[in-house]
């Protein structure tokens, strides 16, 4: 009898998948506060959670990765900023309990994949060069697991991890995935500021409440973003790239102008928010794991899901304001003339 009961066992484990980290959905949903809010490399079931809330209550913490990175903590500061909260070495159960408080539901869900998400077309490999793009008819996904990645703003490998053997290419598949579609509200955002040195974005209401914040990508060394206000002048979505050679971007030899078409993979993702000053936008990327962490051409980038979910709060003539330096004066817009960088 015992034999058979340790068979039973053992039969019943090898049919469970066994989850790196404890990062199965379960974990996640029942996960408690975060001892410490640091940085690490393991990915954490506590932090998954975290970050879904954070994501949710529009303080993005760019990729959902399950790690406490540089964007989510800069997104947590920024939610305890708004909501006048401590945070200092540890998360206090007062920032936790208010975050959790911002919306309802468990932070992972499960999800059938459908046939549209496994249709395509897909690329087989995403070009390295501009030039090398301009021939393709549509910079799509390069796969069903990016697209599936991407529209629950997870990370690649996160969404594997907590799927432990399932296929992401086969419709009728059902896969855990972050809870965050149709969890936000809009806002009446009246401002945006960008912040160059802390490679951040805030959207304010009319009265200065912060109600949104993003980890962006601003400009670079090489060709920096301009000063003072601008402001947006028109809302594209999945915009067509337009390369023009007076730009001269590091590793693109054309000296003639080429478009891109549009798709996720596009150079400016799938959204691009135009502002008053020729060739500068705010807009979306193909590779949202670099948001804040690589140089843009001279433009504002986000994540593609920060960047639809600001298009979708903001409309034509909202100023952006450009900080130089945190805590600075706002001023004017420079009336010199401004660096080149892309557009649509």
């Amino acid at each position: 009898m015992l034999r058979s009961l340790v068979a039973a066992v053992l039969s019943f484990l090898a049919m469970t998948p066994v989850i790196a980290g404890g990062l199965d959905p379960a974990a996640i949903n029942d996960a408690a506060m975060p001892a410490k809010p640091t940085g690490s490399d393991k990915p954490s079931s506590s932090i998954v959670k975290l970050q879904i809330l954070l994501d949710r209550a529009h303080f993005s913490p760019g990729e959902i990765d399950g790690k406490l990175g540089e964007n989510a903590q800069k997104a947590l500061s920024a939610f305890a900023e708004a909501n006048e909260l401590n945070l200092d070495k540890t998360i206090t159960p007062d920032l936790w309990d208010k975050l959790t408080a911002t919306s309802d539901g468990p932070a992972i869900v499960d999800y059938k994949i459908t046939e549209a998400d496994v249709k395509g077309p897909f690329l087989m490999k995403l070009p390295a060069k501009m030039e090398d793009m301009k021939s393709l008819e549509a910079l799509s996904y390069t796969s069903p697991r990016e697209a599936l990645a991407e529209k629950f703003h997870m990370s690649e490998a996160l969404l594997n991890a907590i799927n432990p053997g399932k296929k992401f290419d086969m419709a009728g598949e059902t896969i855990a995935v972050a809870n965050v579609i149709g969890q936000q509200n809009a806002m009446p955002v009246a401002r945006v500021e960008i912040d160059k040195a802390r490679q951040t974005l805030k959207a304010f209401d009319a009265s200065g409440k912060l109600l949104a914040f993003y980890p962006a990508t601003v400009g670079s060394s090489e060709k920096p973003t301009p000063s003072g206000t601008l402001k947006v002048t028109a809302i594209n979505r999945n915009p067509t790239y337009r390369y023009n050679p007076d730009y001269r971007f590091k590793g693109v030899k054309s000296k003639r102008p080429f478009t891109i078409k549009p798709g996720p993979n596009n150079p400016v993702g799938s959204t691009w928010i135009n502002l008053s000053a020729e060739g500068y936008g705010i807009h979306g990327t193909p590779d949202p794991g670099k948001v804040s962490k690589s140089a843009s051409h001279g433009c504002i980038r986000l994540t593609n899901w920060d960047a639809l979910t600001l298009s979708a709060n903001i409309k034509r003539g909202t100023p952006v304001v450009f900080l130089d330096r945190p805590g600075e004066a706002i001023a004017p817009a420079q009336s010199r003339p401004l660096a080149r960088s892309s557009r649509t």
